[in-house]
This record gives structure tokens, C-alpha cells and sequence, in this order.
């Protein structure tokens, strides 16, 4: 009898063990579909921006992405990995680094909601050999991934250096990833020159909500070093930025809007509306949201229709339409909606485009 209860005493602890698992296992798998359920009877089934998408005849279920997003974007239904709360996702990727079998990828727009993103190269040149792309124009909103792309873009751009009388790269904005690849060309001693059609610096950032708070990952500025902001609102954000520019001598050519880009031997002419420069790359870090994309509706003109938020005071006893389905139309319409006595009606539109909703104090 002995001989049978020496294995059980081993056995027993194991399947007690093992049962935990598995229940535990099994709860996770119903909270996860019972997410996946109300993302689909809402309609919330799009993701904003970058996002993952998992090729199911690869996944094996291991769990690795669920733990990696600290989101709550994925969730294991039927042993495989699924997007159960697509709408929250913010496209910082750690899923697709915790993915042991390489299931996962990411991705820009949906096949419902698709968004152009061009064409680029892992060293971030595109199918325009000495055009190259840096942050959220390439598809990666987040202010670290364009920082550092900024960077390494011009660690590229600088393996091609210009003939004497070309610039060596025309740097286009002077947002996240524009100021990072400034800063790197300056550190690298190459021959530039950064222009941004606004008046200040900044990019998407210079034109969200006041006193929005923006959460940053600890970044490397190049000639400034390692940053952590934490979250820091847009004022401070821009502040910060702001002394960069000045420690450091920064040149940027502010109220310079890129006008053309002519193909020439051996490089491009790039025309402004103030000069023309020669050089042989050109960095594109223009963002998304610089030029507005228009309904073609009579109207659209008046001096109540804007196509950017920035004080929602304004709005307060107003009934407010608001044009767009994408992350700005509905932070907006969520800060409008705060104002005391406002009204809002979102009204999403057809068009992909990640440029900023229009705004109209009704009727319109």
C-alpha cells in the first residue's frame, strides 16, 4: 500500500496546484471575452492609432503580450491572443516585444478605417531615395518613439554627406521627432537647416488642449542626454522644449512653410516661402495634423468653424458640432461636453485622417 501512497503524496500537491492554474486560467479567459463581447456591442472595435495585430495561426496563447500592455488592450479568448479593448491602445508596442513566437506586428488604421502611412525603410528613408521620415507621419504618435527616430534618422542621413554646395538635410518641422533630429544634426555637425510653418515649436503638441497632461517615457535628446518628464502637462512640456532651444542654440526658421521639393542631380531643391534651399536629404517630421483636411461644405469658411481646440472655456452655454471619429474629435468632444451648459454632437466623418476635428457652435 506504501507503494501507491508515495506517489500520490507527490501527485496531490501538483494537481492542487495545477487545478489553481486552471481555474485561474479559465476566470481570465471569461473576463477577457466578456471584454471582447461589450467592445463589439458598443462599436468600439477600432484602435486609434499603431496597434497590434495577431496573426492567429502563429499565436500559441502564452500570455506574455496580456501581461506586456498595461493597458488592458489584449486579453487571451479561446487560447489565442486577442485585441479585447481596442480603443485604449496606444501603440508603445511591448506586446509585440513579448510575443515569444513573433505573432504579433503593428499597424496603423484598420481595414474599416484605413490611414495611409508611407512607404519607409528600416533606416527611415522612404521609396524616395534622400526622403526620409521621422514620428507621426511614419505611424508612431508617441513623443519617445519620435524622439528617437528623429535621432536615428539622422544618424543615417549623416552616412551621406552633401557636396560642398548642398545643405547635407532640410529638416521639415520642429516637433518631438524635428527637434530630436536638430539636435542630433548639431551633434553630428552636419550642414541643415529646420523649418516649421508655425510660429512656435512643439508640432501636435503646440496645438493640444491647454493644460492637457501628456505622459513621456524617459527619452535621450542628443547634446542634452537622458530626460524624464513623467507626465508633465502641454505648458511645461513646451517650456521645457523652449530652454532646450535656448541652451543649446538651437536654429530653427519659424513661420518657413515647406512649399515644394524638386528632384536635382545628386539631391533636391526645397522651396519655402522665403527661400530656396539646396541639399542632398531632407527629413520629413511634419506630423499629421499641420494642414487640416476640409469637408468641401458651404460654410466651412466662417469664422465659427476651427479646426483645433485649444481653450474649451470658450465653448461653455454653447451647442457645439463636432466634425470626426479620431483621438482628437473625441478628446474634444469629451472637454466641450465638461464646460458648464455646453452641447455637443459628435458627428464622425468618412474621411481617414488624423487631422484635427472641425468645430462649429451650432447651427451651423
Amino acid at each position: 500500500m506504501s507503494e501507491f501512497l508515495l506517489p500520490l503524496a507527490y501527485l496531490a500537491p501538483l494537481a492542487a496546484v495545477l487545478s489553481v492554474y486552471v481555474y485561474r486560467w479559465r476566470k481570465r479567459e471569461a473576463h477577457d471575452a466578456a471584454a471582447l463581447q461589450r467592445s463589439v456591442k458598443t462599436g468600439l472595435t477600432d484602435p486609434p492609432s499603431l496597434h497590434p495585430v495577431i496573426d492567429l495561426d502563429i499565436c500559441v496563447g502564452a500570455g506574455g503580450c496580456t501581461r506586456a500592455c498595461p493597458e488592458g488592450t489584449l486579453g487571451i479568448v479561446k487560447g489565442k491572443a486577442h485585441l479585447v479593448n481596442p480603443t485604449v491602445c496606444i501603440g508603445h508596442g511591448a506586446c509585440a516585444a513579448a510575443c515569444p513566437v513573433e505573432a504579433i506586428k503593428l499597424v496603423f488604421g484598420t481595414e474599416r478605417r484605413g490611414v495611409d502611412i508611407p512607404q519607409v525603410k528600416p533606416n527611415f528613408e522612404t521609396n524616395v531615395a534622400g526622403i526620409y521620415i521621422a514620428g507621426e507621419l511614419g505611424g508612431m504618435g508617441l513623443i519617445r518613439n519620435a524622439v528617437e527616430q528623429g535621432r536615428q534618422a539622422i544618424e543615417s542621413i549623416a552616412h551621406n554627406r552633401a557636396q560642398a554646395e548642398q545643405l547635407d538635410v532640410v529638416i521639415v518641422g520642429a516637433g518631438p521627432a524635428g527637434l530630436s533630429s536638430t539636435l542630433a544634426a548639431m551633434e553630428r555637425k552636419l550642414r541643415f537647416v529646420t523649418v516649421e510653418q508655425e510660429s512656435d515649436l512643439g508640432g501636435c503638441v503646440y496645438h493640444y488642449p491647454r493644460n492637457k497632461i501628456v505622459a513621456t517615457h524617459p527619452v535621450t535628446l542628443p547634446l542634452v542626454g537622458k530626460v524624464k518628464l513623467g507626465e508633465i502637462s502641454k505648458e511645461n512640456l513646451l517650456a521645457f522644449w523652449q530652454g532646450v532651444i535656448r541652451k543649446e542654440k538651437v536654429p530653427i526658421s519659424f513661420g518657413e512653410r515647406l512649399e515644394a521639393i524638386t528632384p536635382v542631380d545628386r539631391g533636391f531643391v526645397v522651396k519655402t516661402g522665403r527661400a530656396e534651399h539646396h541639399c542632398r536629404s531632407i527629413l520629413l517630421a511634419i506630423g499629421r495634423r499641420g494642414s487640416p483636411l476640409k469637408l468641401d461644405v458651404p460654410g466651412e469658411e466662417l469664422p465659427k468653424v476651427v479646426y483645433r481646440l485649444i481653450d474649451p472655456e470658450q465653448y461653455q452655454g454653447r451647442h457645439v458640432l463636432v466634425v470626426g471619429g479620431g483621438n482628437a474629435a473625441i478628446e474634444a468632444a469629451v472637454a466641450i461636453a465638461a464646460e458648464p451648459g455646453s452641447r455637443v454632437t459628435l458627428s464622425p466623418t468618412t474621411r481617414s485622417s488624423s487631422a484635427s476635428a472641425a468645430f462649429c457652435p451650432r447651427p451651423c
